[in-house]
């Protein structure tokens, strides 16, 4: 028995969020969806897009990649398979548990007509490695004796739904977390793993959700914690933050100022003051000190987001920013309410509106200029070098990958954007 995830084509809808991300690896609540499916106890695979794999392998060995490790001495092929968008909450894995535990059950889950999961379809690996596209529309689509199971999944389309989901599943995830016998409850609500140390006149409230922070987490003085808050491994709050309602970060991180209600992947530095908010940023950004991000208009209506196919009403009243992978902000940068920022790009001034993957994003001084990929993994290689990360090929390969395929939203832009 075994577990399928699949990236399918609406994948590239969630950018900048999964440029140079699997689908399966976006944290919400404090996990993400691979982390919830391994606790189901089978060999897992994923059928990825083509140019996250080598770095996947490298992130990743125990996970199966279609395309790259096939195993001819088995082809039974999965017995559950899930669309990587399913939006990584503990109701979501109940579910899901139910459908693997029941040997009877075989079908297909669907959210919104989009397929959400399969079970036992009769697929073999063979098969699924030789699908170019889509294998969940096309496969199904091909075996039309698959009868539609009524189970609520649910899936994330775009990037405001990762914020969304975020906020929704922090308590059940909270809880799902605690379930294990990682943690010690050191205060009321206060939950610690070990190797934790917390500063002088650290004030906690967790009236409305517990706090966890995880292995040799870092709490400096001065700082309020009001939970529900997750802090990952190896990461720092520094002195006189202000972290609270539904913040969960990623290990090795470095926090400060004002954080609520946000996701921050591994490795990125909002460690000076200035605010953010109902946001999510990805792995290895940089704040400099100051930067803030508006989450609530000035008429506290609804925020409406800009993507490559239009506006689109989310339906909700505070919401930040989506921020890709290796993006940097200068001092004092303010980013107005509802911005998606591409991966790789630096930003000066007010960023009003969305911005371009590669791109040196200064239109307060009337500078808007493509980012050469070289310039990127110039800092790359210093960045990783200050976290004693070893930058290997595959990280290289990735930038010049991710420059590639964004170059439609520099098109955009037109004469716009200096070369």
């Amino acid at each position: 028995m075994s577990i399928l995830l699949v990236e399918d084509a609406r994948t590239p809808q969630l950018a900048p969020i999964t440029t140079g991300r699997a689908a399966f690896n976006i944290t919400v609540a404090s996990f993400s969806l691979l982390q919830l499916v391994q606790q189901l106890g089978a060999p897992v695979a994923a059928f990825v897009r083509t140019y996250l794999r080598d770095v996947l392998a490298h992130d990743f060995p125990d996970v199966r990649l279609m395309g790259r490790s096939a195993d001819s001495a088995n082809d039974e092929g999965p017995t559950l398979v899930i669309n990587a968008r399913l939006t990584p909450r503990a109701k979501n894995l109940d579910a899901l548990r139910e459908l693997w535990q029941d040997d009877t059950c075989r079908g297909v889950v669907r959210c919104d007509g989009q397929i959400a999961a399969v079970v036992r379809p009769g697929w073999t690996w063979s098969t699924l490695e030789a699908q170019s596209g889509d294998p969940l529309e096309e496969l199904v689509g091909q075996e039309s004796d698959l009868p539609e199971l009524e189970v609520p999944l649910e899936l994330m389309s775009w990037p405001h739904e990762v914020i969304a989901a975020n906020m929704d599943a922090f308590d059940e995830n909270i809880r799902l977390r605690l379930a294990s016998d990682r943690y010690r409850q050191l205060n009321d609500g206060l939950f610690v793993a070990t190797g934790v140390r917390l500063g002088d006149y650290v004030l906690t409230e967790t009236a409305a959700g517990p706090i966890v922070l995880d292995e040799h987490v870092s709490i400096g003085p001065y700082t309020l914690l009001r939970g529900p808050l997750y802090i990952g491994p190896r990461s720092r709050v520094l002195e006189h933050a202000a972290i609270k309602d539904a913040v969960c970060t990623g290990h090795t991180t470095k926090i400060g100022g004002e954080v609520e209600a946000s996701v921050i992947e591994a490795y990125t530095n909002k460690q000076h003051h200035g605010f953010l908010g109902h946001s999510y940023l990805g792995s290895w950004i940089n704040l400099g000190a100051g930067t803030c991000n508006s989450d609530l208009k000035n008429t506290y209506g609804t925020v409406n987001m800009e993507y490559p196919g239009g506006k689109m009403a989310t339906g909700m009243q505070f919401l930040g920013c989506a921020m890709g992978d290796y993006s940097k902000t200068a001092i004092n940068t303010g980013i107005f309410t509802g911005k998606v920022i591409g991966v790789c790009s630096m930003m000066y001034g007010f960023v009003t509106s969305n911005v371009p993957s590669f791109v040196n994003y200064a239109r307060l001084f009337g500078q808007l200029a493509t980012l050469p990929p070289e310039v990127m993994v110039a800092t790359q290689q210093r960045m990783f070098r200050r976290r004693n990360v070893e930058q290997r090929p595959c990280d290289i390969r990735l930038i010049h990958d991710m420059y590639r395929i964004t170059q439609s939203e520099r098109d955009r832009y037109g004469d716009e954007l200096a070369l």
